[in-house]
């Protein structure tokens, strides 16, 4: 779930099954580290060093160009440039300097929610010109050109926000949403909206909702190849319903009538056109007879427009060839769901090829693998990648020499590598990175360079170029963990991630992670037992695990996590058990992780503490009304409480309709059971969540004030689904840990 996903950052370290006790007596440089606080975390500089998004070539391939965080503000982003030739870094926009600071529109705030970067500032994403010459930037709700030599030329100045702003792909035009319409004109000239102006339900150019919080797309327009023609998405919300959202603040609330599709209820009729640059011979896409589908995908490959249909079940997608004169479309092919009462994994791991070949992805095998389709589908399919693990990512395609790139777990579920597969050879796999760390990879549009990040627990992440066989180029962020970086003081309490596996009821391995303080013989230790639990996130793998985690440790807990059936990167089998039953099988399976973790002889078995936020929220809820006891306490944030108040697009994913599956519903929701709660219980949400609605706070805190059922909360006026910043994310963790330690959850003396 994308909305629910906010795992952490995790660890990497030696393999073992359970921890050794350490040495006790600690040298005074060691004590001097402990002091690890909730405040310094959370400061800047950050202590996981510098952390470049978004690293692009430019055209030529001769610049690299990033977004690098400041180091006294580390949420706010410059745009820096790296000279390939001279080796030389350089600043090309400080968004200080350049932007005006004026406040986003409420539309562009909510799509920096859905896309995870609500809490960033300055400039959070660019483009190149198809020369090479320039760089569009959007910064403030304009619009501005930088380029190489340092001059910004600003391009609109408005008090409405610029929407997802693009250049067309000879760079002739810049467009961009605003007032719900979509603009178009020349790059330094005047642009005019292309689409009519339908009032405040009707939006062009625009992803719907569902589309933006759970499809992970944001876009609503595409250019094609030859920017003679546009495809536009036209969305009429009218009949979704209407969530109030009071948006309570610190000195007052604004209330927000938000439209927003619970499971069950009616989605946006959604629509796609295709016009020309000035919104002439518009043509509507025939989308097929039944209006309640989701329009997945757009892609331009050559003069052919492509669309990717879901039913609204999400157990069959169609890809549709439509021809963008005339807006008929014929069905290209059809993936089903792998099994049956499965669904089907959206994603974006794909590329149509020059030839009119097709890379797809797909689990049609129980696994998620690569696949080659044929030019209009002669010689049907051809296997590129196959075994009992998962493509994670397809990276890129190298046209001329016939290599795939991709990541996937190939060597470890655990560590995600970079591979290279060549088409003329399909099944022979290269790695092209070294074992013992964890990696991400991106490429540039021919193929031919890498931009990969890596790290693991000795590790912040790092960042460089490769070529196409994974030779270091350059570093793009070397993150050394040398005197000067900001963890240098905390390094001699670092403490390394430890892995092991248990079997689940049906005897699948479920991986866990544990780090342990420096423990003394004899003593036990409480556990704070991070979980998600979810579909979609994999908490548990060997990558840098962050300053937050060494904090909690050095408080003198042990941290733990495991991954149960239903997440990511394990296959269809692994996670189809949560389908129509969530709730059910995540619970037992960590529940076997704290009876695994009540056989050690250093853990405390009366204080294990449960931790988990949005679907991990839901969790905890879960958890301790299913086995009261087991857990000394639980914090629950921004749960799901009851399923028929979350998305449709999410929920029916894994649970059908409310009207067809009222059983797994009643089964699934948190509610009923909620006053069998007896274990101690914080609950934490947002009082603006736009995400996890507050109602599902206000239902379960009615429910257990009603039957006079104790419990504590604490709740954040103004926050959204992300309760996070300089001074409040130290706020939150001092408070779950001020009520661990109410509750007497606390190290030995």
């Amino acid at each position: 779930m994308k909305s629910l996903n906010l795992a952490v950052a995790l660890a990497l370290g030696t393999c073992l099954t359970v921890p050794a006790l350490a040495d006790h007596h600690a040298t005074s440089q060691e004590k001097a580290a402990m002091d690890l606080t909730f405040e310094r975390v959370f400061a800047s500089p950050s202590l996981d060093g510098p952390s470049p998004r978004q690293a692009k070539l430019s055209p030529d391939g001769r610049y690299l160009t990033v977004l690098r965080n400041r180091e006294d503000d580390l949420a706010r982003y410059d745009l820096w440039a790296f000279d390939r030739e001279t080796g030389e870094w350089s600043m090309l926009v400080d968004s200080e300097k350049v932007g005006s600071g004026r406040e986003l529109s409420e539309d562009e705030k909510m799509q920096r929610e859905r896309a995870r970067v609500g809490n960033l500032s300055g400039i959070i994403s660019y483009e190149w010109t198809s020369n090479g010459k320039a760089i569009l930037v959007p910064l403030d709700g304009d619009l501005y050109l930088a380029s190489l030599d340092g001059q910004v030329v600003q391009v609109t100045d408005t008090e409405e926000s610029e929407l997802n702003p693009a250049l067309s792909p000879h760079g002739n035009y810049i467009s961009f949403v605003r007032d719900r319409q979509l603009w178009v004109g020349e790059v330094m000239g005047k642009a005019a909206p292309i689409t009519p102006k339908e009032g405040a339900d009707i939006r062009w150019g625009e992803a719907e909702f569902v589309a933006q919080e759970e499809m992970a797309r944001i876009d609503g327009y595409w250019w094609s190849p030859d920017e003679n023609r546009i495809a536009v998405e036209r969305f009429d919300e009218s009949g979704v319903g209407i969530v109030t959202r009071a948006a309570i603040g610190a000195t007052g609330t604004k209330v927000f009538d938000q439209r927003y599709p619970v499971a069950g209820s009616d989605n946006a009729v959604v629509e796609l056109y295709v016009m020309d640059p000035d919104g002439q011979n518009r043509v509507k896409v025939n989308l097929g007879d039944n209006p309640d589908i989701y329009l997945a995908r757009v892609d331009w490959a050559g003069k052919d427009l492509y669309v990717t249909r879901q039913n609204r079940e999400q157990t069959v997608m169609d890809i549709l060839r439509v021809d963008p004169a005339t807006g008929e479309n014929q069905v290209f092919f059809t993936e089903n769901a792998a099994v049956e009462d499965y669904w089907i994994n959206l994603g974006s791991d794909y590329k149509w090829l020059d030839n009119g070949n097709l890379i797809w992805w797909s689990e049609r095998d129980g696994f998620g693998h690569l696949y080659l389709l044929d030019e209009a589908g002669k010689t049907g399919w051809t296997r590129l990648t196959s075994g009992e693990w998962v493509v994670t990512k397809l990276v890129g395609v190298d046209q001329q020499a016939g290599r795939v790139f991709f990541t996937g777990t190939k060597d470890s579920v655990l560590e995600q590598h970079v591979y290279s597969v060549d088409l003329a050879n399909p099944g022979k796999i290269t790695r092209l990175t070294e074992l013992g760390y964890t990696y991400s990879a991106s490429m540039d549009g021919k193929g031919q360079t890498l931009l990969i990040s890596r790290s693991n627990d000795d590790t912040p992440p790092q960042s460089y170029i490769a070529d196409a066989t994974g030779k270091r180029l350059a570093w793009i962020e070397e993150n050394a963990l040398d005197a000067d970086h900001p963890y240098a003081p905390f390094l001699a309490s670092h403490r390394p991630t430890q892995y092991g596996t248990i079997p689940a009821e049906d005897g699948t391995p479920l991986y866990w992670e544990m780090v342990t303080p420096k423990m003394e013989p004899g003593k036990k230790y409480p556990v704070y037992y991070y979980h998600y639990s979810g579909p979609g996130p994999q908490i548990v793998n060997k990558g840098w695990n962050g300053a937050l985690r060494q904090a909690i440790v050095d408080k003198g807990y042990i941290w733990f996590a495991l991954d149960n059936r239903g997440s990511a990167n394990r296959g269809v089998a692994f996670e189809q058990p949560i389908y129509r039953a969530m709730g059910g099988v995540e619970v037992r399976d960590q529940k076997a992780g704290a009876e695994y973790l009540k056989t050690l002889d250093f853990v405390d078995a009366d204080k294990i503490a449960i931790d988990g936020w949005s679907y991990g929220g839901y969790m905890t809820l879960k958890q301790l009304q299913a086995d009261p006891g087991l857990y000394a306490a639980g914090i629950s944030g921004a749960p799901v409480t009851r399923w028929e108040l979350y998305d449709t697009h999410y929920t029916e994913r894994y649970m059908g309709t409310p009207q067809d599956d009222a059983v797994a519903y009643e089964t699934a929701s948190a509610i009923p059971n909620a006053t069998k709660i007896t274990d101690p219980l914080l609950l934490i949400h947002g009082m603006a969540d736009d995400n996890v609605v507050f109602e599902n706070a206000t239902e379960i805190i009615s429910a257990m004030q009603e039957a006079n059922v104790p419990f504590q909360m604490m709740l954040y006026p103004g926050y959204t689904h992300r309760v996070s910043g300089e001074q409040i994310s130290p706020h939150r963790y001092n408070t779950v840990f001020r009520f661990l330690e109410h509750h007497g959850i606390t190290p030995p003396e």
